[in-house]
């Protein structure tokens, strides 16, 4: 079975979905740890902010990742 150079790219493109996925729910996660910090009687908000934000990235990380396989 031949790879061809196209399909090496969908591959590198999906690699650069996931990292890019992880560097922003990493991003996420450490800016809401620093919000809790400074006022942590909102950590509740902070929180579920942060869970929505994460959730719509890891979404749209998957969609990247499910078109990238199906690209052929």
């Amino acid at each position: 079975m031949d790879i061809s150079t196209g399909t090496g790219l969908i591959y590198v493109g999906i690699g650069l979905a996931v990292l890019g996925v992880g560097m922003g729910i990493g991003k996420i996660g450490g800016h809401a740890m620093d919000a809790i910090a400074r006022q942590p009687e909102q950590a509740g908000k902070i929180q579920g902010a942060m869970l929505i934000a994460a959730g719509l990235i890891e979404g749209a990380g998957l969609i990247a990742i499910i078109f990238g396989a199906f690209i052929k």
